[in-house]
Order: structure tokens, then sequence, then C-alpha cells
């Protein structure tokens, strides 16, 4: 056991920061199609079409980025961590599907949400990030061994069948138009078939939780987070 002291707590987006995770871009890959995502790459967007490891430069770039916010945090007297990249260009399966490319762990919000002395993770939604999670458990387990009140709980797996999503909602019949009348009346590419979330569609005010109904988040999820807590 680490004899660093940690302490889980956190219940809004405006306390003053002590401690924070920072994602890394490394490995990070353009996810091949699959129901979930394509709903969100916009029709004249460059990664229509394409799948597999992100540029080295764009890469770069991106870890320039977060590094140096990484900096600015640590000068401010902030703990940052980071987490464990994976291999992301690697097919990954369930019994239900096969994908063949991950995404990467630069959004940890996306991922991971603290309500007070917990840290849940999210179902999400896509294919390629079922398996996201696992760059931060290195993460979650100092904190779990550090700090004997925190609370490390994971939302049920989805299966993420193609009962999750609707079949005819990518179709290039239905148009732009058509598309932004179904968000105007909350009807996405996911279905009720079970909860989805992610724990960014979340905003913390103490007890009180915000949840967003949207393209990685359903009603079902927003269901089991009142539950939940």
């Amino acid at each position: 056991m680490s004899s660093e002291k940690i302490i889980v707590n956190s219940w809004n987006e405006w306390d003053p920061l002590k401690h924070v995770i920072v994602g890394k871009a490394d490995g990070t890959c353009i996810p091949a199609p699959e129901p979930a995502l394509d709903g969100k790459v916009p029709e004249d967007s460059d990664m229509r079409g394409q799948f597999g490891p992100r540029t080295k430069d764009a890469v770069d770039k991106a870890n320039q980025l977060l590094d140096h916010f990484s900096d600015i945090l640590i000068k401010r007297g902030i703990k940052v961590d980071r987490p464990d990249p994976i291999n992301f260009n690697q097919k990954t399966s369930t019994p239900d599907w096969e994908t063949e490319t991950m995404f990467g762990c630069m959004p940890p919000r996306d991922v991971l949400l603290t309500v007070g002395n917990e840290i849940l993770e999210a179902t999400m939604s896509y294919r390629c990030r079922w398996f996201e999670y696992l760059c931060y458990r290195p993460l979650l387990k100092k904190y779990y061994n550090s700090d004997p009140n925190m609370r490390h709980e994971s939302a049920p797996k989805p299966r993420l069948t193609d009962d999750d999503y609707r079949k005819d909602y990518l179709s290039d019949k239905i148009g732009i138009q058509k598309r932004l009348e179904w968000t105007d009346k909350k009807f996405f590419v996911t279905t009720e078939e079970e909860p989805l979330f992610d724990a960014a569609d979340i905003l913390r005010f103490g007890k009180d939780l915000v949840v967003q109904h949207g393209f990685t988040t359903n009603v079902k999820g927003i269901d089991w987070i009142k539950r939940h807590y």
C-alpha cells in the first residue's frame, strides 16, 4: 500500500481543485464505423470512412496540450494523475459484437464520475469504448488502497447489441433536417434496451445531479443513476 495519503471526495464542479486525472492521447484511434458513433460524426468530416491510429502529428499536438495543461495545474499545487493507455489499435469483441479498433483515454470525464467518496465507471454507449475503463483501473486501485472510505463502483456493463440502436437512424435517405427534428424531440440513435450513459453527461450540484439525455445517455441510463444515488 502506498504511503501517500489520498482522499476521494468531490461533490461539484466549482470547489477548489486539489487532485485530478488528466488524460493522454497516446495511441488514440479513429474508431471503426459502429451504430452509436456514426450518429455523432458530421457528414463532411474527414473521419468518415476511415479508422485506425491517428497520425503521429495529431497525437503529439494533443499530448503537448494535455501535458501543458497538467503542468499548469501542478504549478498551482494541484496533484495530477494520468491514465495508463492500452493498445487501442486492436480488434475487440464480446459474444455480441466485434469492432476493429478502440478509441483512446484522452477524456477521463467521459468514463469516471466522482460523487462524494465514490468513483463510478459509466456504462458508455460506444462499442469501441467498452474496455476504456482499463486505463483507469491502476489509479482506482491506488485510491481504493489509500482511502478506506473510497467506494469504487461500476455501472452494469451493457451488451451493446444491435437492439441498443435505431437501425435506420443513419440512413442517407433521412438527411440532416430530419435528424435535427428527431434531436428536438429527444429521439436519438440509442434505444431504451438497457441503461446507457457517459459520465460527462452528468453535472454535479452536491447531492443533486443534472443528467443530459442525448446521443450517449438514454432515459434508462438516467433512471439507473437516479436509483443508484
